[in-house]
């Protein structure tokens, strides 16, 4: 198995950039796009855990759409042959002083493209 093809690492690297633009404006459309729509999906948040693609969704929808700014660090992107990878980030919010933010996705290539299959959203205060 080949870690970090280059190639590959590439694709996962622009999906995840084009997640991170979805995310910060709110784009739901986008977001939903890139997670894996069935019901093995599981998304772990800051205070919530989602089953599923549709409680993804509703969660994605009814959550406020201000306030998403965010800053990343030590981005860590691992892929594992062609079709699976990890990304791994910190981030900051002005919004939330003291507080770091920490989130690890798994990506699946799909026939449909890269798609989140598990998530992890977690904050603590800043070590």
């Amino acid at each position: 198995m080949i870690i970090n093809d280059p190639k590959v690492h590439a694709e996962v690297m622009a999906v995840f950039a084009r997640y991170e633009k979805a995310l910060t404006s709110n784009d739901v459309v986008v977001l939903d796009e890139l997670f894996w729509q069935s019901e093995h999906t599981i998304r772990y948040g800051g205070g919530e855990n989602l089953y599923g693609a549709a409680e993804i969704l509703a969660f994605r929808n009814a959550r406020p759409s201000s306030g998403l700014e965010r800053t990343l660090s030590r981005t860590v992107i691992t892929t594992y042959g062609s079709d699976f990878a990890t990304a791994s980030t910190l981030f900051e919010r002005e919004t939330a002083p003291g507080k770091s933010g920490r989130q690890m996705q798994t990506w699946v290539r799909m026939a449909d493209g890269w798609r989140v299959v598990a998530a992890h959203v977690s904050v603590i205060d800043t070590p």
